[in-house]
C-alpha cells in the first residue's frame, strides 16, 4: 500500500514522502497513529499543492535574504563600548551588541544568526559572518569604537 508521511521515520523516510509499505503496517499502526495518510488522488494532489506553495515561500524568503546580504555587505557598522588606556574593552561586544546596533541602522537580524567566535574584547575592525538563510550569508564589517 502507498502511503503520504506526515512525519519523519527513520527506517521509512522523510515527511511529505510516498512511500510503499505492508497493509497491515500501514492499516493497523501508520494511518490510526497520525503519521501516515493513504496517498490517494485527492491526497497526492493536496501534496503537490502544498510543496509548490512551500516552494513559492522558500524562494520568496530567499530573495529577502539577498537583499539583506547586500545591504550588511555594503554597511560598516560602528560600535561604541567603554575601554581602557590600552584598548581593551572593560566588557566585551557580542552577538546581541551587534544585532542591535544593527536595528539603530534599519536592518533587522537575529543575534542567533550573527556569527562571532568569541565576544569581542578589543577595539579595533573586524569581519563577522551573517547567516541569513540556508544558502545566504554575509560578511559585516565592525568597528568597535570608545565611548566619548
Amino acid at each position: 500500500m502507498k502511503v503520504i508521511l506526515k512525519k519523519d521515520i527513520v527506517t521509512l523516510g522523510d515527511a511529505g514522502e510516498v512511500v510503499e509499505v505492508k497493509n497491515g503496517y500501514a492499516n493497523n499502526y501508520l494511518i490510526p497513529q497520525g503519521i501516515a495518510l493513504r496517498a490517494t488522488e485527492g491526497a497526492l494532489r493536496a501534496l503537490d499543492t502544498e510543496r509548490k506553495q512551500q516552494a513559492k515561500k522558500i524562494e520568496q524568503q530567499r530573495i529577502a535574504a539577498r537583499e539583506i546580504a547586500d545591504r550588511l555587505q555594503q554597511l560598516s557598522l560602528k560600535v561604541s563600548a567603554k575601554a581602557g588606556e590600552s584598548g581593551k574593552l572593560f566588557g566585551t561586544v557580542t552577538s546581541g551588541d551587534i544585532a542591535e546596533a544593527l536595528k539603530n541602522e534599519g536592518v533587522s537580524v537575529d543575534r542567533r544568526k550573527i556569527s562571532l567566535e568569541a565576544p569581542i574584547k578589543a577595539l579595533g575592525n573586524y569581519e563577522v559572518g551573517v547567516k541569513l538563510f540556508m544558502d545566504v550569508s554575509a560578511t559585516l564589517k565592525v568597528t568597535v569604537e570608545a565611548e566619548g
